[in-house]
């Protein structure tokens, strides 16, 4: 059972988790897209309804929310490490279906990948997601095809429809805040069935390989992308469930000896991602990359967890400024792996 609230109850519910949680959500950041005169639409903390972008799907991930793109891990002197603290707050984060389950994914790698990752670990913990529903598909989305359009692990649910709010709200905390702003500001909230918007269909459409061989990792069709590919890593980094980083330390120049160690978001199609000493290197060419970045997302991930690594968002083909499709090039492999078949 949900609740129906008028705009403007459902604005000061919002103002009471704004004073006791950091709340991220998609938002439209004017003046900061790829030109000077454009906006992207990207997480970032809101206090209000009006600042979040409910009708387009972001043009990055939440990842940024649970992983710093730059994130001190601890601080170093001559004689002792410190580690930085965690949030202070608890965090609400608003987030549609594929994402969620893009969530999911980052828990395998962070959480139950043989060890518990601290860092990701203290944030997470602090974490209560609610979900914003798809009353269509977006472009470039295939969340249909990989099973991720629809989800039910969500702590609320929530929509705006006209000047009223819908809630679902699971959690019983949060159920709590809903009860005391009834009761302390007279809020009139109806209850109703409330049932989550999803796309029943895209327009894009993938097919998954039904089985792929070790015959995959040679095709042509990994040289043909990977002399289009310019290596830039964009992909990556709008991906929800890219995990790859690397480590900088950095030496404070009043004394060389103290200073801090980061790990930074990284992508495994920029060019020196594989190189160890010595200088050898596992993936030299944008075809080796490419391929990797791929069979990873479908084949190394689901052998290991059950299931595929991509959730079908389609933000890697929006972002690609070589107009690579990586929707179309799952579709390929699966064509040229049924004819292989036959």
């Amino acid at each position: 059972m949900g609740y129906r609230l008028s705009r403007a109850d459902g604005a000061r519910l919002f103002d009471r988790w704004a004073d006791r949680y950091e709340i991220f959500a998609p938002r439209r950041m004017e003046g900061e897209g790829c030109f000077s005169d454009t906006d992207v639409i990207r997480y970032g903390k809101v206090t209000s309804l009006e600042e979040i972008v409910w009708d387009q799907r972001s043009d990055y991930s939440f990842k940024e929310t649970l992983l710093g793109i730059n994130e001190t891990l601890f601080y170093f002197t001559e004689g002792q490490t410190t580690v930085p603290g965690g949030p202070q707050k608890d965090r609400l984060i608003l987030l549609r279906a594929c994402d969620l389950h893009g969530v999911k994914r980052l828990d395998e790698i962070y959480l139950k990948n043989g060890f518990e990752d601290f860092y990701y670990g203290r944030v997470r913990e602090r974490v209560k997601f609610f979900l914003m529903g798809c009353a269509e598909t977006c472009g470039s989305g295939f969340c249909v095809s990989m099973g991720t359009n629809r989800c039910e692990d969500y702590d609320a649910y929530i929509k705006l429809e006209g000047e009223q709010v819908l809630l679902d709200i699971k959690d019983l905390t949060l159920r709590k805040d809903l009860k005391a702003e009834m009761e302390a500001d007279g809020a009139a909230c109806q209850e109703t069935e409330v049932t989550p918007d999803y796309p029943a269909e895209n327009r894009e459409k993938v097919n998954l390989p039904r089985q792929l061989s070790n015959d995959s990792f040679t095709k042509k069709i990994w040289k043909e992308y990977g002399s289009r590919c310019i290596g830039c890593g964009r992909c990556n980094f709008v991906c929800p469930t890219c995990t790859c980083f690397t480590m900088q330390d950095i030496f404070y120049r009043d004394n060389p000896n103290v200073g801090e160690r980061r790990r930074v978001w990284a992508s495994c199609q920029v060019d020196g991602y594989t190189d160890m000493a010595g200088g050898h290197g596992y993936r030299q060419n944008q075809g080796d990359r490419m391929r990797f970045k791929v069979m990873h997302k479908i084949y190394d991930f689901e052998k290991r967890f059950g299931y595929p690594m991509c959730v079908g968002c389609g933000r890697c083909d929006d972002v690609c400024p070589e107009y690579i499709s990586y929707s179309n090039c799952i579709n390929r492999l699966a064509k040229e792996e049924s004819a292989d078949e036959e």
